[in-house]
This record gives C-alpha cells, structure tokens and sequence, in this order.
C-alpha cells in the first residue's frame, strides 16, 4: 500500500500498487475504527491481497489479507521516513490502467532492503538507488560517463534539467550546473547498476550516502516535476 486518505469518520481511501505495476484506488470502510475488521490489514507500507468490489468512482475493500507485512519498517522514525520517500516516488511514477509489473517488483524489493539495512548510510543508498532506477525505467536516465551537451568524456559537472554530466566548458552555460568529482560520479553509477543487495553491502560513510540521496532527490523532484515532502523529510534528519 502507498498511501491512504481519510473518508467521513472511520474510512481510509487506500491508494494501491497492484503485481501488474497499475495504481488503484479503493475505500476501506471502517478501517480508522479501532478493532475493526480491516484495521490491521490496511497499514503503509504492507503486501497485501485484496478482494475488491466495484463501486460508482471507487472500488470497495470487500477482504484483505497482509502476504508481507515488512514489520521492520515500523517503530523507527529512519526507517518509516524512507519508506514514506520509496513510496512518494512509487506513487508518482505509477498510473491508472497502466500495466508495468517492474514496478511492483522494484518497489516490494527496495522495501525489503530498507528493512534489512544495517545503518542509515545503507538506508540512504536504498532510496537513492530505487529513485534513480525507478526513473530510469521511466525514460529519466541520467547520463554519468560524457557531457549530455558536446559527448566530452571529461566530466566534472552535474545538472538534473540538463540530464547529468557536463564537462567544465559546456558547464559555463548552464545555469546551476554543480561541481562533481570522480568519486561522487562512481557512485551514481553503482546506484543504477548495483543490485540492492550488493548495495546493503557497501561501505559508505554518511556524508556520502546523504549527498548521494540528496542528487537523487533533485533528480526525482525536476524530472517528476513535483515537490517531494517525503523526501526532504527524510533529508531533514
């Protein structure tokens, strides 16, 4: 689940991840009620199989049964903060009648590294990794290995409106073009094409893993298009 609402005094309007990458939407009538039937099986951040029944503008909840509960989220500000930020950016890269099963796929498995992460660096390389792959599937790859402008291999900028790396003679043109160096760039390009689990592995300080979250923030918040509150929340720690 990747969010809800409230609705009246006791529903949630729940705003789903289906297996085949589709976002639905489905009310779940007294599921804010304390003891209530759906109380316990509609949580942020759960795997669950629901029955739904079809209504005039939105489904209805008929049964709901949690399949992976990913219960280490829970409890832990770091945590549910990233989670919050995996699913802010899932909510925004999925859509209504349209199938993409490697959404699903990719976001129940960066949830599952977020549980298993050992730190807040590893914590922070989960959500940087999944916000710059998500995209990337989506069309908004970062180009990390010439200048997006001219194909120079000497690269020692960086711009997200532009599509990534510049070298210092395309830069002077670009308005908020950032410095980088060689060891921010292999990292970037680890975050797209390491797997999550050899990333929980890495050895990463914080300073690092936080500037690392911070370029993908930019980077799903201009090509997105939209302010992410989950994200800058999870900046702010």
């Amino acid at each position: 689940m990747l969010g809800h609402t409230k609705l009246a005094e006791q529903d949630l309007i729940l705003t789903l991840l289906s297996e085949t990458g589709e976002q639905l939407r489905a009310v779940a009538k007294g599921a804010r009620k304390p003891g209530g039937r759906l109380a316990a099986r509609v949580e942020l951040f759960c795997e669950s199989d629901f029955l739904l029944a079809r209504g005039r503008s939105l489904d209805v909840v008929s049964e709901a049964q949690v399949t992976c509960a990913h219960a280490g989220l829970r409890g832990d500000l770091e945590r549910v903060s990233a989670a919050s930020a995996v699913c802010e950016v899932a909510r925004l890269t999925s859509f209504e009648d349209a199938e993409d099963p490697f959404l699903h796929a990719i976001l129940a498995r960066a949830l599952t590294a977020l549980e298993q992460a050992p730190d807040q660096g590893r914590l922070d390389l989960s959500v940087a990794a999944y916000a710059f792959k998500v995209l990337a599937h989506s069309g908004w790859r970062p180009e990390l290995d010439s200048c997006v402008a001219c194909g120079d291999a000497s690269v020692t900028f960086f711009s997200a409106p532009f599509g990534g790396t510049l070298c210092s003679s395309c830069a002077r043109n670009v308005a908020g073009a950032e410095p980088v160096d060689a060891r921010t760039l292999a990292w970037l390009r680890s975050l797209l094409r390491s797997t999550f689990d050899e990333l929980g592995r890495a050895e990463v300080d914080v300073a690092t893993s936080t500037e690392l979250l911070s370029y993908a923030h930019v980077w799903a918040a201009t090509h997105l298009d939209a302010r992410l509150r989950a994200f800058e929340f999870m900046l702010s720690l």
